[in-house]
């Protein structure tokens, strides 16, 4: 199995990144997907998820309304849509396939590298 995320880079605050996670070597569709993030120094925080289908998302209250996650099953490919990016959304972000448990809880079976985000002030 395979989670390959891309679209990370360095950008000025305000601005926006799309991020994008291919998976491969496993069926796609059966699985809950999310977006974590490490900040240097910090512990990895779940950002955001969304479920199989699409019907259902999770966003972490610092990203609400900023950040926006989807998926296209066809292409077994989930993507975060960053915008009004801050200082602080500066971070490696790592995407993640796995069971989703309540709201907010999704248990990886799988993680990608992960894609670093770099937000200038």
């Amino acid at each position: 199995v395979q989670l390959q995320a891309s679209g990370g880079g360095l950008v000025q605050a305000g601005g926006s990144l799309r991020l994008s996670c291919v998976g491969s070597g496993l069926t796609f569709g059966n699985y809950g997907m999310g977006w974590f993030r490490q900040a240097p120094g910090k512990e990895r925080e779940l950002v955001s998820t969304i479920s199989w289908s699409g019907d259902s998302t999770y966003y972490a209250d610092s990203v609400k309304g900023r950040f926006t996650i989807s998926r296209d099953n066809a292409k077994n490919t989930v993507y975060l849509q960053m915008i009004s990016l801050k200082p602080e959304d500066t971070a490696v972000y790592y995407c993640a396939a796995g069971g989703i448990y309540g709201v907010g809880r999704l248990v990886p079976d799988f993680w990608g590298p992960g894609t670093l985000v770099t937000v200038s002030s």
